[in-house]
């Protein structure tokens, strides 16, 4: 009776481990939270939140100054029964994220615009909202539906020479949320958002 509740102890440990194995390796990556069509005086905008988890070597890479690099990518395609799809727009936005090892300070930039953070919390809060340039409202019209797409991934082609390797060869440098793709019907452009 000891032999098989001992077996029955070892093996639910087991068990406990392995799933908190998976839910870890689960946590780290990049997903998407939610994804809309905004309507606005311009026109409309793709606006993504994603759920950003850094893994353990690439917040040893951030913390030893090293920057990352995120691209952001949005593509709207009108689908055709007849031919091949339209995309009727494409957007890919970079955003560099780095760590200042004197000040102690994150920096996410977006081309010449900066900001700093004081925690890693808060600038991956402000990364994780991505949204596309502004979309022309005769681009999309009102009575038909889309399919937009969005992704974010870290680019490995960014890093340093001896990382790039690593990268390619590892999984703790894949953080890509892959392709996010939903239907949407666009509404005059008058301010209101739409969300599918």
């Amino acid at each position: 009776m000891r032999c098989c509740t001992r077996l029955l102890d070892l093996l639910l440990r087991g068990v406990l481990l392995a799933w908190l194995c998976i839910a870890t390796a689960h946590a780290q990556g990049v997903s998407v939270g939610k994804a809309e069509l905004r309507a606005g005086e311009e026109g409309y905008q793709l606006s993504v939140d994603y759920d950003v988890n850094l893994t353990y070597v690439v917040q040893q890479a951030l913390s030893r100054g090293i920057p990352l690099y995120f691209v952001a990518e949005f593509s709207v395609v009108r689908s055709r029964w007849y031919w091949l799809d339209d995309e009727v727009f494409r957007s890919e936005q970079v955003t560099k994220l780095s760590y200042n090892v004197l000040t102690r300070q994150y920096r996410l930039s977006r081309g010449a615009l900066f900001q700093n953070f004081a925690t890693l919390e808060s600038v991956l809060r402000l990364l994780s909202r991505q949204s596309s340039t502004v979309i022309p409202a005769d681009a999309l019209a009102e009575d038909g539906n889309y399919i937009a797409a969005a992704r974010l991934r870290l680019d490995a082609g960014q890093l340093p020479r001896l990382l790039q390797v690593n990268a390619l060869t590892g999984k703790d440098w894949t953080l890509d949320s892959d392709w996010y793709r939903w239907v949407v019907r666009p509404v005059a452009p008058t301010g209101e958002n739409r969300t599918e």
